[in-house]
């Protein structure tokens, strides 16, 4: 039987993720956007957050939306590239296995956004895609690892709810 949903923990989880990934995605912008195929968006380390918490699925998404708005592609990255995250973060979501998920959003954001650096940038598009992997691998597993080592001490006290792991 899942616990029952406390919606005020809810909606502050996922304001507290959409901010924090805004403020990282535009503090490191220089790495976050650009006219360049090497992109290491900083503030993908919190798409290891569906595993703690459901409460991240809407916060990276409302963080990539409004991140998105001040992106040089434009609309094109608002859409694209926040449904990219949604559909990463839930699938992330789904997945048991706290070291499996990264993998969502490395393969999601990769073809995504590779995709679109192609058409918005007629970069080639195998080494547009790869390299987007390439960024989202090291966000993902090196950062995100990173997060993860640092919430195992504490998720109790943040993600109580939660009864992973």
């Amino acid at each position: 039987m899942r616990p029952r949903l406390n919606y005020a923990r809810f909606l502050t989880q996922a304001a507290i993720i959409a901010a924090v990934y805004t403020v990282l995605t535009l503090v490191f912008a220089p790495l976050s956007y650009g006219e360049s195929m090497i992109q290491v968006r900083i503030s993908e380390m919190l798409t290891i957050l569906p595993y703690y918490t459901p409460a991240a699925i809407p916060g990276l998404f409302v963080g990539a939306i409004v991140s998105n708005l001040f992106s040089p592609v434009g609309a094109v990255d608002v859409i694209l590239g926040s449904l990219a995250t949604l559909i990463a973060a839930y699938l992330s979501y789904r997945i048991p296995d706290k070291w499996l998920v990264p993998i969502p959003p490395i393969a999601v954001n990769g073809l995504v956004i590779g995709g679109m650096l192609h058409y918005v940038y007629e970069f080639p598009l195998l080494l547009s895609i790869l390299s987007v992997t390439a960024g989202q691998t090291v966000s993902c597993y090196i950062f995100g690892g990173i997060l993860m080592a640092a919430l195992e001490k504490t998720r109790q006290y943040i993600f109580p709810e939660q009864n992973r792991g």
